[in-house]
């Protein structure tokens, strides 16, 4: 664990209940606007929070301490610890977390243009079960939680595993964060990028990558590109392999999108980002 990890670990124990505060709601616009946030947290949610939180571990280090009992300048040190930590232990991989959370993205979006909200929530991941009008998620402790009449926002997670999150504080805007699907190394087996790439030729795969756009089944892939069903699922898996496509499966049906990679080459530009991916592999 590097520095900031130790500095961090206090607050975010590996089980039960962490501050609500960590994950405020302007993280959907990126880290910026969320670490904005985080340090315009009010004190007395912050001497609530982790008053809460002091109750089941460990006694805080004084910094920490400190920012139970409002000090401001605590809470600019835990921005600048978590943006340290985010440049050092997420930004490098984004472009992969990225492709597997727009891949979620696209099967739930098109789950809901198929057949609705039922349809969507039906399509959720195992761990939860829609048994209208109760979504049904596994869950370390036994808990309901209430809209009221208020929406509930879903947000696919590379890092959540086994069980869905929420906030702890029922007040807040409803928000169910659940674990995205991690191919199986045994199902998928990693190829050479430089092996794939090589293969990456010829003007049917160029329009094989062309007719994914948002997102799409093997059957439409096959009908856009006008090759057979045989042929798309054959070139599909190629590109999948070069790093240029995610492949989910739903139900009897897969569906293919996109990855930084591939829609940079289709833009005919290679970004950082998309080399920073193709060198993970």
């Amino acid at each position: 664990m590097n520095g900031e990890g130790r500095l961090l670990a206090p607050l975010v124990p590996t089980r039960g209940y962490f501050p609500d505060f960590l994950t405020p709601a302007e993280g959907l616009l990126g880290m910026t606007d969320a670490l904005a946030a985080l340090r315009e947290t009010p004190a007395r949610r912050l001497h609530e929070e982790l008053g809460r939180l002091s109750t089941a571990s460990r006694p805080f280090p004084s910094w920490i301490r400190a920012m139970a009992d409002g000090d401001t300048r605590a809470l600019g040190r835990l921005a600048g610890i978590l943006q340290r930590y985010y440049e050092a232990a997420v930004a490098p991989y984004w472009p992969r977390v990225q492709s597997r959370i727009e891949a979620d993205r696209a099967t739930r979006g098109r789950a809901l243009l198929d057949g609705g909200a039922d349809r969507l929530l039906a399509s959720l991941p195992p761990m939860m079960r829609w048994r209208p009008p109760v979504l049904e998620a596994d869950y370390p402790v036994d808990r309901d939680l209430h809209l009221g009449g208020r929406g509930l926002l879903l947000l696919p997670s590379y890092f959540c595993r086994r069980t869905p999150v929420t906030f702890h504080n029922s007040e807040l805007t409803p928000v169910l964060v659940y674990p995205v699907e991690h191919q199986s190394p045994r199902l998928t087996p990693q190829v050479p990028p430089e092996r794939s790439l090589g293969r990456l030729v010829g003007q049917t795969r160029s329009e094989i990558l062309q007719g994914i756009g948002v997102g799409c089944t093997t059957s439409e892939l096959a009908r856009r590109a006008d090759v057979s069903l045989a042929s798309a699922s054959q070139h599909a898996t190629v590109l999948r392999d070069a790093g240029l496509l995610v492949t989910l499966r739903q139900g009897n049906a897969v569906l293919h999108t996109l990855t930084p990679l591939g829609a940079a080459l289709l833009r005919g530009a290679r970004p950082a980002e998309a080399a920073a991916y193709e060198r993970l592999g």
